[in-house]
């Protein structure tokens, strides 16, 4: 078990639509986790973003960096009585890799660093995060199954960009051991066995980057 091996924190992260949350609330129903899901539904201006991402980059980045520092500060920092292991579907870090490519405004990405930066000093670390992988074709079908209105307008090179700032971050992560998974060919909603194998994979607890490419037959 994660606890046994330290993880108390498992945060787990990727590009929209890879599966975060669907993996996340697995976890926490195999593993009798504490399961802290982005409050997307919440944010008055990511649907106007979609729309307009240029006139809304800022209230939305603030909206979810403010949402993201509460959400952490109550549940993580919390002594659980029925729960051992914490798993979130995001981390902390994700505010700022969304804003580096939606905040072109540099005015407005100066104001909100101030306040990330401000924010980050007492954020609790994730003791693993796994991140999921998955090409640009994988990712938009996903999207386009999951059937959010809103994200009807998500172009494959928004998603691209997103991914090579997803991939250079973790690449360089010294927080935590990172587990890289890729999902392509996998379907752990579906398939026991898929999911299985995923949960093999971070039960192992990597001390280092390790990446993982599932063996599916």
């Amino acid at each position: 078990m994660l606890t046994e091996k330290g993880v108390r924190f498992l945060a787990i992260e990727g590009v929209i639509g890879v599966g975060k949350t669907t993996l996340a609330r697995l976890i926490a129903e195999r593993w009798n986790a504490l399961c802290i899901e982005e409050n997307y539904e919440e944010n008055p201006f990511l649907p106007k973003f979609y729309e307009n991402r240029e006139a809304y980059a800022f209230q939305t980045q603030l909206f979810f960096l403010l949402d993201r520092h509460k959400q952490l500060q109550n549940s993580a920092l919390q002594n659980d009585l029925f729960h051992d292991l914490i798993v979130s579907d995001y981390t902390y870090d994700k505010d700022q890799i969304f804003a580096s490519q939606n905040l072109t405004n540099d005015s407005e990405y100066a104001m909100y660093e101030a306040v990330s930066r401000a924010l980050s000093r007492d954020m609790p670390k994730p003791d693993l995060v796994v991140y999921l992988q998955a090409s640009i074709p994988t990712l938009l079908n996903r999207v386009k199954m999951r059937g959010r209105a809103m994200e009807k307008s998500i172009e494959g090179s928004y998603l691209r960009e997103l991914q090579e700032r997803y991939d250079h971050h973790f690449w360089h992560y010294k927080e935590a051991p990172v587990l890289i998974i890729n999902t392509d060919n996998i379907d752990f909603v579906h398939n026991e066995s898929h999911l299985q194998m995923v949960l093999n994979a971070i039960a192992e607890c990597p001390r280092q980057t390790t990446y993982f490419v599932p063996e599916v037959r």
